[in-house]
C-alpha cells in the first residue's frame, strides 16, 4: 500500500508532460488558442457587445485550460462564430396585461476547430437569457445581464469544446 501511494505522484508527476492536462474536467491536447472576434449579425446591435462576449469566451477558456492565446491560423484550438440574437421579450404578466418580467436573450453560433482531432469540430448555436423587472430599462441593466449571459455562454463553450457536453 506505501508503494502504492509513493507511485502515484511519480505517475501524476510524469503524466502532467504528456500534453493532456485536465482542469475541470477539461482535455486538453494542445497549447494554443485563437479565439477571432465574434461578428454582431443580430438585429438588435449593442456597440460593444461582440468585443464583451468574445473576451468572455477567450477568458473563460484560457483560465480553465492553461492554453495560451495567439492570432495565428496555426493554433491548436481555433474558435470564431457570430452573434446572431438579442433580444429583449415579456417573460412575465401581471393582472394579464400588464408585463412584470422582460427577457434579454442572446444567442451565438460558434465554430470550433480543434487541429490535433477533427472529429471534436463543430458548429452549433448557443443562446442563453436573464429576467430584469419590467419596470427597468433594459438599458439602466444591460451591462449586469450582458456578463450574466455572457459567462453562462461562455461556460456552455468551453463545456462543448473541451469537456464535450
Amino acid at each position: 500500500m506505501r508503494r502504492l501511494l509513493l507511485l502515484v505522484p511519480i505517475l501524476l508527476l510524469f503524466c502532467s508532460g504528456c500534453g493532456v492536462y485536465s482542469f475541470t474536467g477539461a482535455t486538453i491536447d494542445g497549447k494554443t488558442l485563437n479565439m477571432h472576434m465574434l461578428d454582431n449579425r443580430a438585429r438588435n446591435v449593442v456597440p460593444t457587445l461582440s468585443q464583451n462576449l468574445t473576451s468572455m469566451i477567450r477568458q473563460r477558456i484560457l483560465t480553465q485550460t492553461g492554453l495560451t492565446s495567439v492570432n495565428t491560423e496555426n493554433a491548436d484550438y481555433d474558435i470564431s462564430g457570430y452573434i446572431t440574437g438579442y433580444e429583449v421579450t415579456v417573460s412575465g404578466v401581471q393582472n394579464t396585461q400588464t408585463a412584470s418580467q422582460n427577457r434579454l436573450t442572446i444567442s451565438v453560433t460558434i465554430v470550433f476547430k480543434n487541429r490535433k482531432n477533427s472529429k471534436a469540430d463543430f458548429t452549433q448555436s448557443f443562446s442563453r437569457f436573464a429576467d430584469f423587472n419590467a419596470s427597468q430599462t433594459v438599458q439602466s441593466v444591460e451591462g449586469t445581464l450582458i456578463e450574466t449571459i455572457g459567462n453562462l455562454l461562455a461556460q456552455d463553450i468551453f463545456n462543448k469544446a473541451f469537456v464535450n457536453w
